[in-house]
């Protein structure tokens, strides 16, 4: 909650105003202990006595990267987005230059680029020195001016990147702008007037003592220096004004370079990522063909073994049932051909009747010693027990 912007915000070139802070840099400002206990609650109206607190300046520091109370003061005013006449006033304030740079420094985050120009500009003006916390921890001197340069000129300021504005020559061109003018520009006036004046003054001294001397009319002399100062004041003029469009052309020349440079670096940097992308893609789908193949061999080969294994499995079960079957017809057969052999004897009885008697005799012993017995299992168990004297098996 206490990190969340606020309701009535508006959005800053199409996003949160919290967002134009990268957000690793955001994170870090919301775990610091300054964040947390200074500035919980702060207004429009209270943060400004913190601001008049601050004695440097800086993005973040130290091996952690802890960020610096200016910069957590930057954030809760992206968080609760003062009005646009309390910035103007900070910026304004010539007591607290802290106060000023804090002011500056969020109006080139959310303010318009002919805002940034027409109130960050005089701030040039501004030579105080300033304490700024570098990367290891470490203060080092600077002045207004220089940080009002770095905000105009530069792309980073205090570990945070800085929108983009328009060059000033695209805004003057297009009339949204008026040409700068500097503060000392009356100063370099006032003075190349008081020099062409004493110049007057002893040119005319000299034609004075001259026309004197010689009998010369002072009056057309006056007119012809008059002339000549009117024609050095206009060549003046002129070279001022060749001068400053030389400057204008130049840094437009090196502006459109810079654009160029910029464009192409990040069309290259497109078609890398695009490349990089197009190749990251094609891994990907090389390696989910090579997946595919490799689970679609296993399911083969997993399918195969089975398969063999059902074949050996009704193999198996063929060959106990083909020698269930060959037992069962050779146990028949030998039955078959004990009970044939039974029958085929009693025609020798008939044909024979003295050995009738006898052969019945015979065949009652074997009847009572059991080893006639149509099973040859029990037929031989039978044998055994005759030879124990034991009972046979009926």
């Amino acid at each position: 909650m206490a990190n969340r912007t606020d309701p009535s915000a508006k959005s800053i070139r199409g996003t949160n105003p919290q967002n134009l802070v990268e957000k690793i840099l955001r994170s870090k400002i919301y775990q610091h202990t300054y964040w947390k206990e200074q500035c919980f609650g702060l207004t429009a109206e209270t943060l400004v006595d913190k601001a008049m607190e601050l004695d440097h300046l800086g993005g973040t520091y130290g091996g952690n990267r802890k960020p610096t109370p200016f910069m957590c003061l930057v954030m809760k005013m992206l968080q609760i987005q003062p009005e646009k006449d309390i910035v103007v006033e900070f910026i304004k304030n010539d007591d607290y230059k802290y106060v000023r740079i804090l002011g500056a420094f969020y109006l080139r985050l959310t303010g318009t680029d002919v805002d940034v120009y027409r109130y960050l500009e005089p701030l040039y003006n501004d030579y105080r020195k300033l304490r700024q916390k570098s990367a290891d921890g470490r203060f080092v001197l600077i002045h207004v001016d220089e940080v009002i340069d770095d905000l105009l000129t530069k792309d980073y300021s205090c570990d945070v990147a800085l929108p983009r504005i328009k060059k000033r020559w695209n805004l003057e061109s297009i009339g949204t702008l008026e040409p700068r003018k500097s503060v000392l520009e009356d100063d370099f006036e006032e003075e190349e007037e008081r020099e062409d004046n004493e110049q007057l003054d002893e040119m005319e001294n000299g034609v004075d003592d001259k026309d004197y001397y010689h009998g010369r009319s002072p009056v057309r002399e006056r007119e012809r220096d008059r002339d000549r100062e009117r024609d050095r004041d206009r060549d003046r003029d002129r070279d001022r004004d060749r001068r400053r469009d030389s400057h204008r052309y130049r840094d437009r020349d090196y502006d459109r370079d810079y654009d160029r440079d910029y464009d192409r670096e990040r069309g290259r940097g497109r078609d890398r990522d695009r490349d990089r992308d197009r190749d990251r893609d094609r891994d990907r789908d090389r390696d989910r063909d090579r997946d595919r193949d490799r689970y679609r061999l296993r399911e083969e080969k997993d399918y195969g073994r089975e398969r063999d294994r059902e074949k050996e499995r009704e193999g198996r079960e063929r060959d106990r049932r083909d020698r269930d079957r060959r037992r069962r017809s050779h146990s028949r057969s030998r039955s078959r051909d004990r009970k044939r052999y039974g029958r085929s004897s009693s025609p020798k009885r008939r044909d024979n009747g003295a050995e009738l008697p006898k052969k019945k005799k015979e065949k009652k012993e074997k009847k009572d010693d059991g080893t006639d017995h149509p099973d040859p299992e029990i037929a031989e168990a039978n044998k055994l027990r005759a030879a124990l004297g034991l009972k046979p098996l009926k």
